[in-house]
Order: C-alpha cells, then sequence, then structure tokens
C-alpha cells in the first residue's frame, strides 16, 4: 500500500482516465474480450447504457421488480417504461417463462439481473430477445467473476454494466463499469461518458481539438479511485475463493434447518458458477423475520433483508407497469434473509451465525 500511495502522489494525475484507469481497463477489456469503461458507479453504467439503447419517451424495458432502484432509474431518465416480471422461486433471477406476457410493439430492450451473481438463463433470454429485435443489458453490478456455461456474466448483452461499490466483491467505494460487447457501440460510449465530447479522439491524438458532439455526462471516476480499484481486481480471483470457502460452509452448516423445514437454502442451476455475493435464506414463515433479525442483533450478528420490489414501490407504480403476477417477488422480498459474508470473515464468524440462527428456531 505505501508503494500504491507513492505512485499515485507521482503521476500528479488524480482526476480521471489517468494511468492506473488505464491499467484497470487492460485488465478488464482481457477478462471480458471487449471494451470496457470505468464509470463513478454501476448507476453510471446504466445510465450510460440507456442512452446507448435509443430508448425514447413511452419505449419499454422488460426487467424485474426485484432489483436495485438503478436498473429501472436508468431508463425512466430516458422517458422509458420499466415493465416488470415475476422472478424464478429457485434463483430470484427474472422469469424466462414470462417474458412473452411482457413484450409489446413498444419493447426495445431486456435488463436481465444476475441476483447474488447467480446467472439468469441467458440462452432462453438471447432467443427471446432475438425473436423480439431487444437489446440484451445484463446488469451484472453483483456478478464480478461469476459465469454462464464457463462464460463470464457481463459477456452476452450487448452492454452490461459492472459494480464495485463497498458492498460487492471487488470494491473500490463507490465505482462501476460498462462493458461493450457489441463494438459498433463503443466509440459513441466514450463520447457519453466525456460529456458528449470527443475527448477521448482528442488525448488519442486522432483531432486537433475536442467539441460536444452528443448527450452525454461526467461518467468517469477520479484515478484515486481506479488505484484502489486496480489492487482490488488484481486479487479478484482470491477474493472468490475466499467467499466461495465462507459460503461452503453456510452452505453445509445450514442443511440441518433445511431439512427441519424452516428455511430454504440458495440454488444454484447446473452451469452457474456463481461468485458467492449473497448467502441468503429464504424463510418458510414471512411473519418471524422480524423477530430473528431482532435476536440475531442481539448476538452481534447483522442479518437484514433485501430489495422492496420496485413495482410496489411509489415510484414504480408511477412510471412502471406490471406484466404478469408478482407472487414469487412479493413472497421473497417478505421472506429473504441475507447472512453477513466478507472476505475477512473467519470460519468461527461463520459458526457463530449458525448457532445464532439455529436458536431462532
Amino acid at each position: 500500500m505505501p508503494n500504491l500511495k507513492a505512485a499515485i502522489v507521482e503521476n500528479h494525475h488524480l482526476h480521471g482516465d489517468g494511468p492506473f484507469t488505464e491499467k484497470c481497463h487492460k485488465l478488464l477489456e482481457a477478462a471480458y474480450g471487449a471494451p470496457v469503461l470505468l464509470t463513478h458507479s454501476c448507476t453510471a453504467a446504466l445510465e450510460m447504457a440507456a442512452i446507448l439503447s435509443g430508448v425514447e419517451s413511452g419505449d419499454e424495458v422488460i426487467m424485474p421488480s426485484f432489483t436495485f432502484v438503478s436498473t429501472a432509474n436508468a431508463f425512466v431518465l430516458r422517458g422509458a417504461v420499466p415493465v416488470f416480471v415475476d422472478i424464478r422461486a429457485n434463483t430470484f433471477n427474472i422469469d424466462e417463462k414470462l417474458l412473452e406476457q411482457a413484450v409489446s410493439p413498444r419493447s426495445r430492450a431486456i435488463v436481465p439481473v444476475h441476483y447474488a451473481g447467480v446467472a439468469c438463463d441467458m440462452v432462453s433470454i438471447q432467443a427471446f430477445a432475438r425473436k423480439h429485435n431487444l437489446m440484451v443489458i445484463e446488469d451484472a453490478a453483483q456478478a464480478i467473476e461469476a459465469t454462464y456455461n464457463g462464460r463470464r456474466l457481463g459477456s452476452f448483452g450487448q452492454l452490461a454494466a459492472l459494480s464495485f461499490h463497498q458492498t460487492k466483491n471487488v470494491v473500490c467505494g463507490e465505482g462501476g463499469a460498462l462493458v461493450i460487447n457489441d463494438e459498433n457501440l463503443a466509440e459513441r460510449a466514450r463520447i457519453i461518458r466525456e460529456k458528449g465530447t470527443n475527448r477521448a479522439q482528442f488525448q488519442r491524438g486522432e483531432v486537433s481539438k475536442y467539441e460536444w458532439l452528443d448527450i452525454g455526462s461526467s461518467y468517469l471516476p477520479g484515478d484515486l479511485v481506479a488505484a484502489v480499484l486496480l489492487a482490488q481486481l488484481e486479487q479478484a480471483a482470491e477474493i472468490t475463493a475466499r467467499r466461495l470457502r465462507l459460503w461452503s460452509l453456510y452452505h453445509e452448516a445450514l442443511a440441518g434447518l433445511e431439512a427441519k423445514g424452516v428455511l430454504r437454502r440458495p440454488v444454484i442451476p447446473a452451469g452457474c458458477g456463481h461468485n458467492a455475493h449473497i448467502y441468503h435464506v429464504l424463510l418458510q414463515d414471512a411473519q418471524t423475520r422480524p423477530g430473528i433479525i431482532r435476536r440475531l442483533r442481539e448476538d452481534g450478528v447483522c442479518a437484514v433483508s433485501h430489495y422492496v420490489p420496485l413495482h410496489s414501490s411509489p415510484a414504480g407504480r408511477k412510471f412502471g407497469r406490471v406484466a404478469s403476477g408478482m407472487g414469487v417477488t412479493d413472497r421473497v422480498a417478505a421472506s429473504i434473509l441475507r447472512l453477513p459474508l466478507f472476505p475477512d470473515m473467519s470460519e468461527p464468524d461463520v459458526a457463530l451465525v449458525v448457532e445464532s440462527l439455529e436458536r431462532c428456531f
């Protein structure tokens, strides 16, 4: 870390697209086999993707309701309508069997969200998108280092958004990236990211001056942030391995409670190489969750729920529409319990959480 600090100071480059950003780009582009642009957040990457998708007022974008608000906000800002689809009961990902109920003449894109770093059924989703001429934009915020049929999540759609927020597996405080799997979108993405200017071309010596060409905003992270991210990216495989070990300890230790019928452990379908982003359990009786959370906190264990479904939120009711029944989404939102999981967690910590949870039943 002292060497990293010295390098940052010596570079005298604290704003965006400095040497550390360039190194992050190279690492990510080697991993994804496509152009990647760092952004100041995953939200920013999604907003760039919404602009690149070309959606306009009244156009529709299909997505799950069980996701973070940024998934929908990015498109609502462009005047588009989020169309909410129920989720699968096993993975909590968008239910590909319900997609036909959501499509309309105004549909322009679909945004699969890889919940907890477990892949959506991208084979079915891509086939659906081809059939209806829709762009696929992966919300891979939770999916760094995760795969589907051996291929990285974030490499399937024309575009994908990654997150490096403090709560994710690979972090820099606040940060994100846009993966551009359609090369035809790459140059415009660079312009949008640089406030709508061709500054990137100017820096490469391709033009004598840079000017305003398109809509855009300031989506770059500072190079200080990129320096922190670089150190994390270089250890991404080790971080993932550590998280998978902790996840597996939870999974084995909680088999008994699942056998008793009081909760359900996560389900990882064949072909999904998850990244242990979240260890959650689904309680069989939603009414018990507040009491369980309270009991765990008394033992020093911070366990929490997750998203309020977008379709039932005030803004979701105002800006979106529901394409299917939301029974699974509503049940999962009411019953899910996320347990602590972070790389510095010890194996005794996992045992403590499990013991505390067992005392709740």
